[in-house]
């Protein structure tokens, strides 16, 4: 294994031949192509120069003293892996590597990322693998296929990849990784892995852009989300999802049934079984790693959320709901779930069973409805799994205090989720900014890691370890690049004390010089070093005098070793 560094450049705007060039030849042109379809609603791309990006935040403004590299790992002969990773360098001169999902850094947004997984699938498909095995990696993993996917994770969490095979196989696992999506960078999801962290983005129809989404996408994975959502609700739904998944190094996923609103003009009574499969076509080519269908909101449940204090909170379990009684037909995603897994199954997507019906408060919790859908969707999962479709669970947990949304992801970590979907700030509240996005991920990182600790990965154990050593020592700058924010805690304790000499003092503003816990107990240790100093001298000098006194003895005796009886 080989490690090699990225040099991280200032984005250069490609010129006029550069971006025609890049016109006829990136996915750009099979949108446009796609676009001319008959489609309700869908705005037509637009092109590369009328879309302005400001600069992506850059390793090093987000992490002083951290540095983009690459592992270089050996699949077989003719595929070498680079799984990517952030080194933290230590004043001590050593060094701490984490887990990282920021991407390719310096990437101008319309060049789109490197499409990293291109050569894994084409030669899949070119040696029969495909043919033979499927398409999916639950098909691969079953037929005893170690994918390049797989051993790419397995080199990100630091475990052997047939684990990675074994825990895919059985179900215990995903891999969201749609194969028209080249750009991505795997990462697997499980309960024996690191635990995830999903970042929820969209435009709505009340603001946003398309440099505002991608903005919030590179903003999310800098800062550590290792799957993202695009939940558009607004106009050019189909382009921004484009522009997201061209830049994506992480899984996207998405809600179908919200696209298909918009293209039904914003009326329910509009969406159709043939509107909702076109939907779930194009986001299949365009690269989409996995939906959220709602197929467990069945016609005869809805009545069960009557009483309910909140209904049904679900934004897509409730579009369905209302369709089931408008028509007093069946869920058509229940009714048609064998041909949604059908295309699933083609482009290798993650069906990710909506939980429509889950309780909007505690008072709501655990009633009929909720059972109801649970017990659909574990029969629809295992349909899924008979076809080889990856499919995860969903379970929601408390919802508390407006503005403070955060402050719920220590419960969704603490039951061993594999996937925290965070919410931020402004949850139910507004539609996010890049700042809300940072705090979700930030809050839910912490989560994570408290839950891997509690899981017992060692990766999660061995940052805790660096960083209370860094804490502990009175390293100030090891425990800013240590943090999961390092420009914030430093700006916390450069707020109070911002001179450089603060760097190196054993304490900080709030117990200040005489109150510092481990600086009284660095004290003590010395006290109590000198004291067993003191005594370990005295015992060598009464026993250097012992001996002394035994030799006197010795030769006072006649110096002889032995005597005449």
């Amino acid at each position: 294994m080989s490690i090699r560094a990225e040099a991280v450049a200032t984005p250069q705007a490609p010129d006029a031949t550069e971006l025609s060039r890049l016109e006829k030849a990136n996915a750009f042109e099979e949108l446009k192509a796609l676009s001319t379809s008959p489609r309700q609603s869908v705005n037509r791309p637009q092109k590369n120069e009328d879309v302005s990006f400001r600069q992506a935040p850059t390793m090093a403004d987000c992490f002083p003293g951290s540095s983009k590299q690459y592992k270089t790992v050996k699949y077989d002969e003719d595929i070498t892996l680079e799984v990517p990773f952030r080194r933290i360098r230590l004043s001590t001169d050593a060094d701490f590597d984490v887990y990282d999902t920021s991407g390719p850094q310096g990437i101008d947004p319309r060049l789109g990322l490197p499409k990293l997984r291109q050569p894994w699938i084409a030669r899949r498909d070119a040696t029969g693998v495909t043919a033979k095995a499927g398409v999916t990696q639950m098909a691969l993993a079953r037929a005893g296929i170690v994918s390049e996917e797989m051993a790419y994770c397995a080199a990100r969490e630091g475990l052997d990849p047939e684990f990675v095979r074994s825990e895919v196989a059985r179900g215990r696992a995903i891999i969201p990784a749609n194969k028209r999506h080249l750009e991505l960078e795997p990462c697997v999801v499980g309960r024996n892995f690191l635990t995830k962290v999903n970042a929820n983005f969209g435009n709505s129809a009340v603001s946003s852009s398309i440099e505002e989404e991608v903005e919030k996408l590179q903003w999310s994975t800098i800062w550590g989300a290792d799957t993202v959502m695009d939940l558009s609700t607004g106009t050019n739904i189909y382009d921004t999802r484009e522009w997201v998944m061209r830049n994506s190094p992480v899984p996207v996923g998405t809600v179908p049934i919200y696209e298909a609103l918009e293209r039904a003009d914003g009326n329910v009574e509009g969406i159709t079984w043939e509107l909702f499969r076109q939907v779930l076509l194009d986001q299949a080519e365009q690269g989409v790693d996995y939906f959220t269908i709602h197929a467990g909101v069945l016609l005869r449940h809805v009545p069960l959320t009557a009483n309910r204090i909140t209904g049904i909170v679900s934004r897509g379990g409730s579009i369905h709901a209302k369709l089931c009684l408008m028509e007093h037909k069946e869920n058509f995603a229940y009714e048609h779930w064998d041909e949604i897994l059908d295309i699933c199954a083609q482009y290798d997507i993650t069906l990710s069973i909506g939980d429509g019906l889950r309780p909007g408060c505690i008072q709501d919790a655990n009633d009929a409805a909720q059972f109801a859908e649970l017990k659909t969707q574990g029969d629809l999962t295992r349909r899924a799994w008979e076809k080889n479709v990856q499919t995860p669970r969903r379970a929601a947990t408390t919802r508390s205090g407006s503005g403070y949304g955060i402050r719920t992801a220590p419960g969704y970590g603490l039951p061993g989720t594999a996937l925290l979907c965070y919410v931020t700030p402004k949850e139910h509240l507004g539609l996010p900014n890049r700042d809300d996005v940072k705090a979700g991920v930030i809050a839910y990182k912490i989560a994570a890691h408290a839950a891997d600790l509690a899981k017992g990965h060692p990766m999660a154990s061995l940052w805790d370890l660096e960083l209370s050593k860094a804490r502990f020592e009175f390293r100030w700058y090891d425990q800013f690049a240590l943090a999961l924010d390092p420009v914030t805690a430093r700006a916390y304790h450069d707020a109070t004390l911002p001179q450089e000499p603060a760097k190196t003092a054993h304490f900080c503003s709030m117990c200040g010089p005489k109150f510092c816990s481990m600086n009284i107990t660095q004290e003590l240790r010395v006290m109590v070093q000198n004291d067993l100093d003191a005594e370990a001298a005295a015992a060598e000098a009464a026993a250097a005098e012992g001996m002394a006194q035994m030799s006197e003895e010795f030769k006072r005796r006649g110096a002889e070793i032995y005597h005449a009886a």
